[in-house]
């Protein structure tokens, strides 16, 4: 299948930002997350320096991938793919027939979190510590939905 060349670059500018993206969320979750039995402690929060910036960095970093996923590389690839775009349930729905996510309400669960790390950031640290432990196990989600959108567009040789 041919798109117009305008549309093939902003799927392959997608695609490297994404795997850019992708890198360094997995880069900050392994550093904020050394292994499975990792939490973040809070109390340290206000004094430790090292461990803000690595928070900051993974909500910063799993919000833009987030961002760059759903509000972006989806609604491109399926307007590449002559699927007219919608609203954003009715792409997340169109994406999990496609295979591409696993869930639409698991996606909207992810962007709950989001709004969570951001908004509640600075008032409750017990919402913070929770969204974070959960938006660390949602990072395999997430990077896998970028790597599946990803195939698809070199399925197709658009890449």
């Amino acid at each position: 299948m041919t798109i117009e060349p305008r549309l093939a670059l902003r799927l392959q500018f997608l695609s490297r930002v994404i795997i850019k993206e992708i890198r360094h969320l997995s880069s900050t979750d392994q550093r904020l997350f050394p292994d499975a039995d990792t939490r973040v402690d809070f109390d340290r929060l206000e004094t430790d320096l090292d461990l803000a910036e690595r928070v900051e960095a993974f909500v910063g970093r799993f919000c833009r991938l987030q961002d760059t996923i759903g509000d972006k590389l989806l609604p491109a690839l399926l307007n590449a793919m002559g699927e007219k775009t919608a609203s954003v349930m009715d792409n997340l729905d169109r994406a999990e027939r496609l295979g591409w996510i696993v869930s639409a309400e698991e996606w909207l669960a992810m962007r709950h979190l989001r709004n969570q790390m951001v908004h509640e950031y600075v008032e409750d640290p017990v919402i913070l510590a929770n969204a974070l432990q959960n938006g660390h196990q949602f990072v395999v989600v997430l990077i896998g939905a970028g790597e599946e959108m990803i195939a698809e567009i070199m399925r197709k040789g658009w890449l």
